[in-house]
């Protein structure tokens, strides 16, 4: 009997390393929810403990051999702490950080990480199935660091918690005159729109013989760009999940955390033809702007994008790739 092996050779995403110097810390992020950061976290980090639940992320949970421990919690908008373990005990506290759950998400690969080890802080690089960079903070890290694979499609999970959110400036309004532009942007809507929105193999030929029906088809088009979507990372090292999006609201809701009054907004960010939308649950403070914040409008905001990798929601990426 002959016995066949099939070795594959299973690489980890490229890691690159920060230092503490180089890591921002979570300062910032926790006064996005209040204004008395050394007496509210400690007081949130010690309620939590009573109703703590262990993330399983794309594992199957916690091994004796761990040497931190993530716990975190069953509400939307909670908290993730981080505990050195000891001969399978807490031994000291490492790092916390607020966060959402997103129900919305998509299909990625994880090109790069970059990490601080000492504090588990990781921020991901993903490039979407339609070739989108997206950089996220990477709630799950603790649990799925030594998980990860390079070239492997994941379904992962966004969220946010937004800095400032506001109404997009619909001011902001570009007029195209050029009549070479206008008549491609004609054309190229009535040709797809006559293939039942599919572009055509000849469509470059189907333009060069496009016609208008009247004058007023390439008379000036006006693009208000406060109804765009548009999402910019940052352009720090370590801080690029640190981004500035604008989009529409799909969806509102109220929720708490720590009994404070929030929002979650549902905002696509980008939304391209062929292309899957990229969807962001947002939290924000409640106030007087996010009050009058309402579905369909268009917002512009500076947050703090997450990403979350669960085992469970994989079937998604693997009918997909």
């Amino acid at each position: 009997m002959t016995i066949q092996y099939q070795y594959k050779n299973v690489q980890a995403p490229t890691k690159v390393t920060l230092t503490d110097e180089q890591t921002a810390g979570h300062g910032d992020h926790w006064r996005i929810l209040t204004d008395d950061v050394s007496h509210d976290v400690p007081t949130w980090l010690q309620a939590m403990i009573d109703k703590a639940t262990v993330p399983k992320g794309l594992g199957t949970g916690t091994s004796p051999q761990d040497n931190r421990l993530l716990l975190s919690e069953n509400e939307t908008c909670h908290i993730n702490q981080i505990l050195a373990m000891k001969d399978g005990k807490p031994e000291c506290f490492i790092n916390a950080y607020p966060c959402v759950n997103g129900p919305y998400g998509l299909n990625c690969t994880i090109e790069r990480v970059i990490v601080n080890e000492d504090a588990h802080d990781a921020v991901l690089r993903l490039r979407s199935s339609d070739g989108s960079v997206i950089y996220a903070f990477d709630q799950l890290y603790t649990t799925n660091r030594h998980l990860y694979q390079q070239n492997t499609p994941y379904f992962v999970n966004f969220s946010a918690w937004a800095y400032e959110i506001q109404p997009s400036d619909h001011s902001e309004v570009i007029a195209i005159e050029d009549q070479d532009a206008i008549r491609y942007h004609r054309a190229f809507n009535d040709i797809v729109a006559n293939n039942n929105g599919d572009v055509p193999d000849d469509l470059q030929a189907q333009i060069d013989a496009w016609q208008p029906d009247t004058d007023g088809e390439l008379a000036p088009v006006e693009i208000n760009l406060g109804h765009m979507c548009a999402y910019l990372f940052g352009d720090t090292l370590g801080q690029e999940d640190e981004a500035w999006c604008q989009g529409q609201v799909l969806g509102k809701q109220e929720v708490t955390f720590n009994d404070k009054p929030m929002y979650l907004f549902d905002v696509v960010i980008l939304r391209e033809p062929d292309a899957a939308p990229f969807v962001v649950r947002i939290g924000a403070c409640k106030g007087e702007v996010t009050d009058a914040i309402a579905v369909n409008d268009y917002v512009q905001a500076n947050i703090w994008l997450q990403a979350a990798i669960y085992k469970e929601n994989q079937d998604t990426a693997r009918a997909a790739s």
